[in-house]
């Protein structure tokens, strides 16, 4: 059992939410800033050594907070944005119905990030030694793709002996040692616009051509090698009696391999049109890239179960098509371990939930580990 005292789950819940209960939609950095002082100040009373991050181009600031100790840490890193915008707690308010809590970004992630600060400020405070230092990472944006905070992970990532990810966990608790890569990329068409009823046989419908181009996309899909495209949101023309000019769409491309992303990408930048008076340009390229389940990772899991069967959880795992900071850690060759919050589910949906009474195990299980990896 981890030496680390985490309290009861419902001791963890109530501090918990107060986090819910402040909004901090990705877009608006001063809103996820405000969190971000609620945690450096507990880190720093602590004993925490903390460097903030200044955001930019809108985004809130990132917080890197180190424990003492020498040689390689372990590096535990969360986010503290989510997708749902303010005002949204009118409508979904924080609330426990039998052992579902409620609350926007509640399950992602706000408890995996609160269990990852909880078990570093618990490990503080009771001066339990670890065998590696801990950095503690958190950060404003990673629900858009982690535009101002990527470098920084990768930075501490580097520097890691271990990276835990905590993340929403899987069905039954399951944490996560592989995830797809990401690609975004957008598709424009430009077209020949004409009047639908006079002059048909003058335009180039931009339309006509994304219909092509979107089957084309769906054609590309290869399930068997967890290759998969999806065409969303897509737009175009301006009015019914007019061929339509412009068109387009964006596209999410999921790759199991870094070689299965370069061909893909390839493919996509070099679309090219197949009506006659239309122009197909394509931008964009992989946001985040394959996380593959490496033996090192695998051995990394191995140590996380026999501390989950210690503390008498289960802890399967599993492989996901969605990604996270986990996917820069782990291209890196640093073992990463991912899904490590709490059990849930609804993720950016309106019934999105934490199975409460799993928090303190789940914190357990994070204190076990950051106990023991050396």
């Amino acid at each position: 059992m981890p030496l680390t005292q985490v309290g009861t789950s419902e001791d963890l819940l109530a501090e918990l939410s107060a986090w819910v209960k402040l909004e901090t939609p990705t877009t608006d950095g001063a809103a996820v800033n405000r969190l971000m002082d609620i945690a450096e100040a507990d880190l720093a009373r602590a004993g925490a050594a903390i460097t903030r991050v200044p955001g930019r181009d809108g985004y809130g600031d990132s917080l890197v907070a180190r424990t003492g100790g020498d040689g390689k840490p372990v590096v535990v890193a969360g986010h503290l944005d989510t997708v749902w915008s303010h005002g949204t707690l009118d409508a979904m308010p924080f609330a426990v119905n039998g052992t579902k809590a409620h609350g926007p970004g509640i399950y992602d992630m706000k408890a995996g990030s609160f269990l990852a600060f909880h078990a570093v400020r618990a490990i503080l405070l009771q001066g339990v030694a670890t065998p590696c230092p801990i950095v503690l990472l958190l950060t404003p944006d990673e629900e858009v793709g982690s535009p101002t905070s990527r470098w920084l992970v990768e930075r501490e990532a580097a520097q890691a002996t271990a990276v835990l990810i905590p993340e929403p966990a899987g069905a039954g608790g399951a944490c996560v040692t592989a995830r797809k890569g990401v690609g975004r990329f957008v598709l424009r068409v430009e077209g020949r616009g004409a009047h639908a009823g006079g002059a048909f046989a003058d335009g180039a419908s931009a339309v006509v051509e994304l219909s092509h181009q979107i089957l084309a996309l769906h054609g590309m899909v290869d399930l068997d090698r967890g290759i998969t495209l999806n065409a969303a949101p897509i737009w175009g023309g301006t009015r019914p009696n007019v061929i339509a000019p412009e068109a387009g769409c964006e596209i999410d491309l999921r790759v199991n391999s870094q070689e299965d992303g370069a061909v893909m990408a390839a493919r996509l930048l070099g679309l090219g049109a197949r009506t006659p008076g239309c122009r197909v340009t394509v931008s964009g390229g992989m946001n985040r890239p394959p996380y593959a389940e490496s033996r090192a990772i695998a051995a990394l899991y191995e140590h996380a179960q026999a501390i989950a069967r210690d503390i008498g959880v289960a802890l399967p795992k599993q492989h996901r098509g969605g990604g996270s900071d986990g996917n820069f850690a782990a291209a890196l060759g640093v073992p990463t371990l991912d899904g490590l919050g709490c059990p849930g589910g609804g993720a950016h949906a309106s019934h999105e939930h934490i199975l409460w009474p799993q928090l303190a195990p789940r914190a357990a299980l994070l204190a076990g580990l950051l106990e023991t990896l050396a």
